[in-house]
């Protein structure tokens, strides 16, 4: 089994607050069946098998056009602590040379409030796809990442607090995107030709309508990545949980693990 290596770069924070039962959230974000319905980094979680009441082992996919990336993970949840909180850790990797994500671990955390909960993730990996992946990484595929991770959390609240389908919510995006794409591209037309005709007054109603696509508030209906907070108030939140560490390492992904591997964590993936 491989060993993980250290890994340098900046972790990803997200953290969103629901107004929903603890129960409910757990359910909605544990549940292997319906975790990738609200969360857009996971087209397909496929428990493997469970150490009783220990780690979940897990197979994963991530659905391109054209192509699956698949992955491997493992993961504990603690929903009972003294202090009335639940965390849930991770840790996952993938042999696939089209993934920007290597070997990785996160956790979760849900903390109670007076309406509800504070939902926060913070994670962190290897990157993938070679240099060219590492030259990417920082700029491109770490940020996306982010947004993704926000996105699918502002959907997995609207899910939870008013039970809106993340489907729904997921079309809600794309009609918003489309929308304001058309008023900002409609604007600069307008511009174009006001320009070409050097009159005022299309250029106001273009300048106005580019403003008004790029600034005006969504529905609340139409999840939102600002929504999140994306660095972490206290280094408590930041911090991951000590479980993090005993976590069984994944089954490298792509070979069959040794005996002394299935013995170690009493599963062969």
């Amino acid at each position: 089994m491989r060993r993980t290596a250290a890994v340098s770069r900046r972790p990803i924070y997200v953290e969103i607050g629901i107004r929903a039962a603890m129960d409910r959230v757990w359910k909605l974000s544990q549940d292997p069946s319906l975790h990738p319905r609200w969360d857009l980094r996971f087209s397909r979680i496929t428990p493997i098998e469970q150490d009783g009441q220990g780690p979940l082992h897990f197979r994963y996919e991530f659905r391109l056009p054209l192509y699956v990336i698949r992955g491997t993970g493992t993961s504990l949840g603690h929903r009972f602590r003294h202090d009335g909180q639940a965390t849930s850790v991770l840790k996952f990797d993938t042999a696939d040379p089209v993934s920007p994500i290597g070997q990785g671990s996160g956790y979760w955390r849900y903390i109670p409030t007076e309406d509800g909960l504070r939902f926060i993730t913070g994670y962190n990996y290897q990157p993938g796809m070679g240099a060219l992946g590492r030259a990417l990484d920082s700029w491109v595929f770490r940020p996306a990442l982010g947004w993704a991770t926000a996105i699918s959390f502002d959907r997995l609240r609207m899910w939870a607090e008013s039970d809106l389908d993340p489907r729904d919510s997921r079309n809600h995006w794309l009609i918003d995107a489309a929308a304001r794409t058309c008023g900002v591209l409609s604007a600069c037309v307008m511009l174009r030709r006001a320009l070409a005709g050097r009159t005022a007054g299309p250029a106001a109603l273009g300048l106005t309508i580019a403003v008004a696509s790029l600034m005006l508030t969504p529905h609340r209906t139409v999840p939102r990545a600002g929504r999140c907070l994306r660095k972490a108030p206290d280094s408590r939140s930041g911090r991951s949980p000590s479980a993090l560490a005993d976590l069984p390492e994944p089954a490298t992904p792509g070979l069959a693990p040794t005996r002394e591997g299935r013995d170690k964590r009493g599963v062969n993936l």
